[in-house]
């Protein structure tokens, strides 16, 4: 987080519901500059997300710091 929040506060949440697993990642930092760009970032993040049919979005939230979401499909077992 540090390298591209600063110093910043986060809320991880993890939800079950029936069409997915829902993860979402919020802080409240400022955006800073990565020097290293070393690593596969969003794209990365929705590159593997979309192989598992699940979708990704991520952006700055309005109050101030960055918001990262992703649904993941989870097969829904029904027991007998």
């Amino acid at each position: 987080m540090l390298k591209h929040a600063g110093a910043a506060s986060a809320t991880v949440t993890v939800d079950f519901g029936t069409d997915g697993l829902h993860l979402t990642v919020e802080d409240d930092g400022k955006a800073a500059h990565s020097p290293s760009g070393g690593g596969q970032g969003l794209i990365g993040m929705r590159e593997r997300v979309t192989l598992f049919g699940g979708e990704l979005t991520a952006g700055p939230r309005p109050e101030g710091g960055f918001s990262v979401r992703a649904r993941l499909p989870v097969p829904v077992q029904v027991s007998r």
